[in-house]
């Protein structure tokens, strides 16, 4: 026997975010919406400084949350979780964004490694494949820049996508020491990769 898509049974298979995805698409219920910015904001944020766009984060979260905004009617939890449907939109707003980017922007300087990096046929344009592994390479140097504090927090909450709160546990620190560091971390590299004018 199938369960009815609005079944209590159905509901409990939901995850928390796709409840407050179809809240705010449902009735553009502003606390679940502030919900979905306080826990998605700051991981599109690393997503942009991590891919290339370290200069426009702030403007890759905003536009994908205006995206959310308006779009979250369309939201169905059945075909993706909510944080699929999320990156999906920040991806597409970060390939608008490097192509307005490559349209206004001078030749940029390659490194000749970087060029025997690039994905064969199978990718259609291969600039922003070249800006991401470039992108991956300088992260990856910045983060030698950190504190180890503000580092090990940093790679729970955004490589193992742990909660803020599960790593204030995991490290027995309180909830605001964690989401400071997050901050700080995310300040500094900012202002690393800014002086790499990357």
């Amino acid at each position: 026997m199938t369960t009815a898509p609005d079944s209590p049974r159905a509901e409990r298979s939901k995850d928390h975010w796709s409840q407050l995805l179809e809240q705010v698409g449902s009735h553009h219920d502003r606390a679940a919406f502030h919900q979905l910015f306080e826990h998605f904001g700051p991981q599109i944020k690393y997503y942009a400084i991590s891919n290339g766009i370290a200069h426009q984060a702030e403007e890759l979260v905003q536009e994908v949350m205006i995206s959310i905004w308006r779009r979250a009617s369309t939201y169905d939890w059945r075909k993706a979780a909510a944080s699929t449907w999320i990156f999906t939109i920040a991806r597409n707003q970060r390939i608008d964004m490097l192509r307005k980017i490559q349209r206004g922007s001078a030749e940029m300087a390659i490194d000749t490694e970087d060029l025997w990096q690039i994905p064969g046929d199978d990718e259609k344009d291969p600039v922003p494949s070249l800006h991401r592994i470039m992108a991956e390479r300088r992260i990856g140097e910045s983060f030698e820049h950190l504190p180890q504090e503000q580092l090990t927090v940093l790679r729970q909450v955004y490589l193992e996508h742990k909660s803020h709160q599960d790593v204030a546990e995991d490290l027995d620190i309180p909830l605001g020491t964690v989401k400071s560091r997050v901050r700080l971390a995310l300040s500094k590299l900012k202002v690393i990769l800014q002086d790499q004018d990357l």
